[in-house]
């Protein structure tokens, strides 16, 4: 009887832990941003979450154009999949193409850590002289320690880490990450959001701003020309 009452205590247990480390996780199925460049909608970043098993499968999709005078000026377009049990990533492939220059990460777990391989392809020319040559593709390869984690936006556990591994470039981006008070957040629609703002510095520069759920609901941070990009909640 004894025995008997305590496996059933332990099943109770196990079911309500793995209840709850379920109902932990803060998104539904997706998440939407509209992105603004000086206050211009320039594009949109979208996540999608979906769970096969005991793994969670993330799906980024970010397409951003900067346009001036009809011409499309500045082109992004950065496309990832990861999988995840739990807080541990298990594997990651992004594709991005930064106006033109085109890199492309991929990530496994391995025994001990993260397997990483990198490669940038050369950004194409209309033509070349005879003294440029070849433009051959840069390639990396690096083990990351197995509780490395990607600078996915959507993860706020990224706030507690120092190192990050950068989804774009496939190297490694150092980061002081520093809570800088609760703030009102408006989305799109206009509603208020109370949330968290981190700052990073380092390799990172940007803000982001998490909510009392863990949820990612804004970001902000300068361009490379000096221009402001932020990221509203589509909500």
């Amino acid at each position: 009887m004894r025995r008997q009452l305590a496996a059933a205590l332990v099943v109770t247990v196990m079911g309500s832990t793995a209840v709850a480390a379920a109902n932990d996780f803060p998104y539904g199925r997706s998440l939407a941003f509209t992105v603004y460049r000086n206050g211009k909608e320039i594009g949109h970043h979208t996540i999608s979450f979906q769970n096969e098993g005991v793994n969670r499968k993330v799906t980024v999709a970010v397409d951003l154009a900067v346009r001036a005078l009809g011409v499309t000026a500045y082109r992004y377009i950065h496309n990832s999949r990861e999988v995840w049990s739990g807080n541990a990533l298990q594997a990651l492939e992004a594709q991005t193409d930064d106006n033109g220059k085109k890199y492309v990460v991929r990530v496994q777990r391995g025994s001990n850590g993260l397997i990483v391989d990198r490669e940038a392809l050369p950004q194409p020319f209309a033509s070349a002289s005879a003294d440029q040559g070849a433009q051959l593709p840069e390639i990396g390869h690096e083990l990351l320690p197995p509780s490395t984690l990607p600078t996915s936006n959507w993860n706020m556990g990224q706030v507690g880490q120092s190192v990050l591994l950068n989804t774009q470039y496939g190297t490694q981006s150092h980061a002081t990450i520093t809570p800088m008070g609760r703030e009102p957040v408006k989305t799109v629609s206009g509603a208020t959001i109370e949330a968290t703002r981190y700052h990073y510095t380092g390799d990172l520069r940007m803000d982001q701003w998490f909510d009392d759920r863990g949820r990612w609901v804004k970001a902000a941070f300068p361009a490379f020309d000096g221009s402001t990009i932020e990221y509203i909640l589509q909500e």
